[in-house]
């Protein structure tokens, strides 16, 4: 590994995200671990310069407060403590400056001063270490990538293609819960222009039937996750040699799933939904990267603009869309309007500054009108944000002639629709997705 680092060592501080990403805007590279982590384990990190002990309100935890081993402190790094004052912590913070400047002064005299670490984090590296790293894991085994078309599936893939080329096999799967025109999309990029070793596997049917009456969100993240897995298990059974699964995972997907200071916001598909049985060992070279890091190394990689910066999409697709238990009319409803706003945000130039918007249709219908007769419908719900990591994120103020004009289009060009909402609520309180 080429970049030096700095260790964030988690004692119930629900920032850790916002230090790492400071630290690595600073140019050094920086990772989370558990507060537990033994001295061995430390030492056994690559170019480790500096630990941050960072604590903080959840550092109680079931009645009992928690510490980092004493034994950490004889790994001769230096270390610097906040809201936490151990007696081997020469630097010591009761918390971290209110203002953001004076943070990166902190932040300053410790990684460049204390620690000597080097300016040297950059995608070049990232790039190069992750090509050496999936080198040495996968060797001369064949590893199979769920390919969806996304962002990360994307980066994922084209860092496997470049690290060990005809070893991957990527695999599409078409659970029924994709956007319009989604799966013929990434059909015509992978396979015909980039010459991907794909496979194209329609499993529309059998998703919905094992999501039928299913309402719990979490259930649905679970059941989908667990179905892709069994999918992949299958078509690696066709093929020889596949002992690894490629996964788009990233960090704030392994944030929201909890940690051992933080409550679980949700499960997401490839973290929590994962069966113990799985018969592949996992390759995920992006988790510790956030959203736009994800980008910038897309772009390093020589993916097209349009590619890397394209609509995030959720693993589960629609159906954490379609909110409660999946019906076929809500889900069609869910797409086509999904469709039209994609299409009205593209003719208003907002496709290229709002970083994610889509649609909503919930389980619940309202009294409206269509044709001068009482009509019992579903309501649209949009929702349209902007936000650098996908830790918080704000609401974009679409112009009212646009909203407008997609209402319009919506309530007359999809079904079973009488009412369209805007959703006005950032991250936190609410998530970005419903569910």
């Amino acid at each position: 590994m080429k970049q030096d680092m700095i260790v964030i060592l988690d004692l119930g501080n629900s920032e850790n995200t916002a230090l790492a990403r400071a630290i690595r805007d600073l140019g050094v590279y920086s990772e989370i671990y558990p507060h537990d982590i033994t001295a061995e384990e430390l030492k056994a990190l690559p170019n480790v310069k500096g630990v941050i002990i960072n604590g903080g309100p959840n550092r109680v935890v079931d009645g009992v407060s928690i510490d980092v081993r004493e034994e950490i402190y004889d790994t001769g790094c230096p270390f610097m403590a906040v809201d936490h004052a151990p007696a081997h912590c020469a630097k010591k913070l009761e918390a971290w400056p209110a203002d953001e400047a004076s943070m990166t002064e902190v932040l300053k005299e410790f990684i460049f001063g204390d620690c000597k670490a080097e300016a040297n984090w950059n995608m070049k590296n990232f790039v190069e270490d992750q090509i050496e790293l999936l080198r040495r894991q996968v060797g001369d085994k064949k590893v199979l990538l769920a390919l969806s078309g996304g962002v990360d599936s994307s980066v994922v893939a084209a860092l496997l293609i470049k690290a060990i080329g005809r070893q991957l096999t990527c695999v599409h799967v078409n659970h029924g819960l994709m956007r319009k025109g989604e799966s013929e999309s990434v059909v015509e990029v992978f396979r015909n222009q980039m010459d991907a070793n794909l496979i194209y596997v329609d499993a529309t049917e059998r998703f919905l039937g094992k999501l039928e009456n299913v309402a719990d969100p979490e259930q649905k993240r679970k059941i989908i996750g667990a179905e892709f897995i069994a999918v992949f298990a299958e078509e690696a059974q066709k093929l020889e040699g596949i002992e690894f699964l490629g996964q788009g995972t990233i960090y704030p997907d392994i944030v929201e799933s909890g940690t051992k200071t933080a409550k679980v916001v949700k499960s997401h598909h490839n973290v929590g939904g994962l069966p113990e049985d799985m018969n592949f060992k996992l390759v995920e070279p992006l988790k510790q990267l956030f959203k736009d890091e994800v980008r910038a190394c897309g772009l390093e990689l020589g993916l097209p603009y349009e590619m890397v910066y394209r609509q995030p999409f959720p693993g589960p697709g629609l159906g954490v869309r379609c909110l409660g238990a999946i019906t076929r009319d809500r889900l069609e409803a869910v797409r086509e309007s999904d469709a039209i706003l994609r299409e009205e945000f593209a003719n208003a130039g907002l496709d290229k500054t709002v970083w994610q918007y889509f649609t909503i249709v919930p389980d619940f219908k309202s009294v409206g009108v269509k044709n001068n007769a009482r009509c019992y419908e579903y309501p649209v719900i949009i929702r349209a944000v902007n936000t650098v990591d996908a830790m918080t994120a704000t609401i974009e103020q679409i112009p009212w002639d646009v909203l407008l004009k997609i209402t319009d289009r919506i309530l007359a060009e999809v079904p079973n629709v009488n009412r369209v909402c805007y959703d006005l609520s950032p991250k936190p309180c609410a998530t970005i997705e419903w569910e």
